[in-house]
């Protein structure tokens, strides 16, 4: 079973969140239990395949903090088949990594989040054609305007790609307004390197937007580029397989919340 997700392992030492989306040179293994079920220990609940607890590449107890996020991991292995298809499993691959890269380094990850408020997806519009501003503009000023009133952080806007450096204070009042908890800001890790923007991560976090919501935003200038110039089938692809772990981060934060 450790050999399954050594890949994961390897790359969260670059970067502990990077193991959440990425395990499609793992080394496929044939099932070799009958059942996954949930157990509960000191700390919150473990995921056990045949009655004994599943464990991190690094040896580490797979502990989550809620049941129902247990639960889902159980009921990822199973899913499986003959072969154990780690693609499948976006849940367990966002706690091994949370577990290995993230418990132990929660600064340093909420850090790496936070310099995306120095260039956020947000900040850079469009200046033509009006369709597309306008567009930029709907799905992106209500974040903005929030993070203005909400937060105090007052962010500078460009029309272009050129960089324009952040007020010091907007990018500190944004980043304290990070959570703590090594589970959210991970998963905030992984919404922020999907979507391009922390500031959607943090919205979507607090309740301000919704994933259908955070995910469109995201994409706007790729879906109105689509609607001109038709699908780009390689695009499309990775972006579906984005998706699948974008939708289970979202998912493993409502549980947070309603287990919390």
């Amino acid at each position: 079973m450790r050999e399954l997700f050594d890949e994961m392992a390897d790359q969260s030492k670059v970067n502990p969140m990077e193991a959440a989306r990425r395990s499609a040179r793992a080394v496929q293994r044939k099932r070799f239990y009958a059942n996954a079920g949930v157990g509960e220990t000191d700390g919150g609940f473990t995921v056990t395949l045949d009655g004994k607890p599943i464990k991190t590449p690094s040896g580490r107890t797979v502990i989550v903090p809620v049941r129902s996020l247990a639960e889902t991991i159980a009921a990822e292995w199973n899913a499986q088949g003959e072969f154990i298809e780690p693609l499948t499993m976006p849940v367990t691959r966002f706690a091994n990594s949370v577990l290995q890269g993230v418990v132990d380094n929660v600064v340093a990850v909420a850090d790496d989040v936070a310099k995306y408020f120095e260039s956020d997806l947000l900040f850079y519009r469009a200046g033509h054609p009006e369709g597309l501003v306008a567009r930029e503009a709907t799905h992106w000023d209500p974040v903005l305007f929030w993070a203005r009133d909400a937060l105090g952080a007052h962010f500078i806007l460009a029309e272009g790609v050129m960089h324009v450096r952040q007020p010091e204070n907007a990018v500190a009042v944004a980043r304290a307004a990070l959570p703590g908890d090594a589970w959210e800001i991970a998963a905030l890790h992984v919404i922020t390197t999907l979507t391009g923007s922390a500031l959607l991560a943090l919205a979507l976090f607090r309740g301000v937007i919704d994933p259908d919501q955070a995910w469109a935003a995201a994409h706007v200038d790729e879906d109105w580029n689509a609607e001109k110039w038709g699908v780009d089938e390689e695009v499309a692809a990775r972006r579906a397989a984005k998706l699948v772990d974008f939708n289970a981060v979202t998912a493993v934060l409502k549980e947070l919340r309603q287990g919390g």
